[in-house]
């Protein structure tokens, strides 16, 4: 039979000084360095809660505005409220010709035909700029992109003329139909600027495969796009329903107002505003914009981020 060796238990003192690691000292220095960096932190972070408490003011001003008697609006500039006025939403729903949710459907529905519009038209063009080859191409990619710099209310006027020749004053095709026509330079470069970061090798194996252009945008390219065309979306949205000088210029009948121009209907140059009833229908008209950015940020920042370097 083999005898099994054991081995004798170390010492409790050897055992001890074994397990326990040396302590590090820091420097004095390295102290100091630390102790520095964590001041300038601190520094920083009250700055930025500085910076973005005034930023932000303006928007509580008007939350807490809308909650104050007509009256005491711009006698307390502060945001402590005294008085807590609800009756503001109420009457602000009711206060024009139509409930206000009338004019939030205009806008939905001119927001809707926009962003298809965009969708569509940008993404097409996108493609033909990024992998198809034509004459003049670079030429055309060139004048796409000075009409970025080119402002809206240097062609309003002709077409305000053509629109007008046509019949489409006081309806939403002036507003939707420019989005079919990919007039929107800004989403055509965004798309071109995502399609050239998509390999060519997937082109070329589905046209291996057979597959003309068209099935190669609408089954290769288009799925891979969903970060650029959620960007588009987004700012289609935020901008779209913003938009005043447009539904301004084309939208005359109160029927037709969309939320900008109905909100500017509130301030009566010929007799009292109601700013309270004002400030509510803002934020009533702010919540469908904050849960757009709020749902959509992710793909907002990685839709920026896969564009923006190449």
């Amino acid at each position: 039979m083999t005898k099994i060796q054991t081995l004798p238990p170390a010492a409790e003192g050897q055992s001890s000084k074994t397990s326990k690691s040396p302590r590090r000292r820091e420097s004095p220095g390295n102290l100091a360095f630390s102790r520095n960096a964590r001041i300038k932190g601190l520094i920083k972070h009250a700055i930025l809660i500085l910076v973005g408490g005034i930023m932000i003011y303006p928007l509580l001003w008007m939350v807490v505005s809308s909650l104050r008697p007509n009256d005491l609006i711009f006698r307390e500039p502060g945001l402590w409220l005294n008085n807590l006025e609800m009756s503001n939403y109420t009457d602000g729903w009711s206060a024009l010709t139509h409930p206000f949710g009338h004019y939030m459907i205009n806008s939905a529905i001119v927001v809707l035909g926009s962003i298809v519009g965009n969708l569509i038209s940008c993404s097409m063009a996108a493609y033909a700029f990024a992998r198809l080859q034509f004459s003049g191409k670079k030429l055309f990619f060139g004048i796409m992109l000075l009409t970025i710099m080119l402002p809206f209310h240097v062609v309003i006027v002709p077409q305000y003329i053509l629109f007008s020749q046509i019949g489409w004053v006081n309806t939403f095709w002036p507003l939707i139909v420019p989005k079919l026509l990919a007039t929107d330079a800004f989403f055509v470069f965004l798309m071109v600027q995502f399609i050239r970061g998509i390999p060519k090798e997937l082109d070329e194996a589905a046209r291996i495969d057979g597959a003309g252009h068209p099935r190669i945008f609408l089954r290769v390219i288009l799925p891979l796009m969903v970060p650029a065309l959620a960007t588009t979306t987004i700012f289609t949205f935020i901008w779209t329903w913003n938009d005043f000088f447009g539904a301004l210029i084309y939208l005359t009948d109160p029927d037709m107002f969309t939320v900008p121009v109905a909100l500017r209907a509130f301030v009566d140059s010929q007799s009292a505003t109601s700013w309270g009833s004002l400030f509510a229908m803002s934020i009533v008209s702010l919540f469908p914009v904050f849960l757009v950015f709020l749902f959509g940020q992710r793909f907002l920042i990685k839709g920026i981020a896969t564009t923006g370097i190449k």
